[in-house]
């Protein structure tokens, strides 16, 4: 006999993970990223101001936006956006800044054209009340040599400083999510963070986003020490809705064991399930570690 989806999603639901001690009481809460829903906004289905409903219905209290999945960050959107979150009781966490411009481009008039393009996204994440937006470490063409990585390092201290000057009086971090090529590599990402060695800069590590070469728990462990949030990034493509990119319960203890505290953020991102279906999967999974 065959299971339904709405069966095999009710039985995943019901069964606890095993072996999960739970963290301190308090010490993390739970967000929601946007990008769970991307697919629905892109297809007209729901929209930005339906995102913090959404979060609400899954027992999600943060909201992690996307700012491509915005209208445009008008004063008038932004005020319908905060009368939604304080209608549902949501809160803001971050906005994820994609095709802003290279941070990391080895021309420096193309770089601070991409740090004054952020300024307006660090503008929208002070007056929506967010403590930081993530950006992309890119260069236009990716350092493989010693010198190379060396000298695009010295590119984005440079954009980085300055957009961390930027942000400081409006009191928003600059975070780096490990979000492929070069920004996928733990160490230059470490690299960076002491290079410009300021507090309003930090990591964002995401669970997901390493090739296969890197050891992503060993990653995942490097990053924390400058993390400023977590990216919960689950699929649930394997045999009966399970994660098969990593162990949940031991990349959880890793988080757990490093000195942050604050929101884990559920990303949705498989192909198999329904957007909403993922992101019930992963609210469970941080339900049963005692998050």
């Amino acid at each position: 006999m065959t299971l339904s989806r709405r069966h095999l999603l009710s039985s995943l639901l019901a069964a606890p993970l095993a072996g999960l001690a739970a963290p301190a009481p308090g010490r993390f809460k739970v967000s929601l990223a946007e990008w769970s829903i991307h697919k629905a906004i892109q297809q007209g289905k729901l929209t930005n101001l339906d995102f913090p409903r959404i979060a609400k219905e899954n027992n999600c209290e943060g909201l992690e936006f996307v700012n491509t999945l915005w209208g445009s960050p008008t004063a008038g959107y932004i005020a319908r956006l905060k009368r939604r979150m304080a209608d549902t009781g949501t809160k803001p966490v971050l906005i994820m800044v994609d095709d802003e411009g290279m941070m990391g481009h080895s021309d420096k008039a193309q770089r601070m054209k991409a740090v004054k393009n952020h300024h307006k996204w660090v503008d929208a994440a002070a007056e929506v009340g967010c403590h930081s937006i993530r950006t992309n470490m890119y260069p236009e063409k990716q350092p493989t040599t010693p010198a190379e990585i060396e000298a695009f390092l010295g590119y984005c201290a440079e954009s980085f400083t300055a957009l961390c000057g930027y942000a400081k009086p409006a009191g928003i971090n600059i975070i780096i999510e490990n979000h492929g090529g070069i920004s996928s590599n733990p160490d230059v990402v470490l690299s960076l963070m002491k290079k410009v060695s300021l507090p309003n800069f930090g990591t964002l590590p995401d669970f997901g986003n390493f090739p296969k070469e890197i050891d992503r728990y060993d990653a995942v462990t490097k990053l924390m020490t400058y993390a400023k949030g977590a990216s919960f990034k689950c699929h649930f493509d394997g045999a009966n809705g399970t994660e098969e990119l990593y162990d949940i319960p031991k990349m959880l203890k890793i988080v757990e064991a490093s000195k942050y505290s604050g929101y884990i953020g559920i990303e949705f991102e498989g192909s198999k399930l329904d957007e909403l279906e993922g992101i019930k999967l992963g609210r469970k999974a941080l339900l049963d570690y005692g998050v």
